[in-house]
């Protein structure tokens, strides 16, 4: 199992879109939120993924596609 860190952007149109929800059931990937700020008109999440590094890789793009942006954080991936 792999674990990854991101922080995920979310822009004002899709704050109440159940992006997060979706990738783990999507992409059997667990997900861990750290540290978030949520408000009306923007939002962001930190996020560690646990899970096959292939559904990870593909359940970040599924969520770039979505419109939300992807940056890593420090410590990118841990083989556990």
């Amino acid at each position: 199992m792999a674990k990854h860190r991101v922080k995920f952007t979310f822009p004002q149109e899709l704050i109440s879109n159940p992006i997060i929800y979706n990738l783990g059931m999507r992409f059997k990937v667990v997900t861990n939120i750290r540290r978030a700020d949520v408000s009306a008109d923007r939002g962001w999440v930190e996020l560690e993924l646990e899970g096959k590094k292939e559904d990870i890789e593909k359940g970040l793009q599924w969520v770039n596609a979505q419109g939300v942006r992807v940056d890593p954080v420090g410590g990118d991936i841990v083989e556990g």
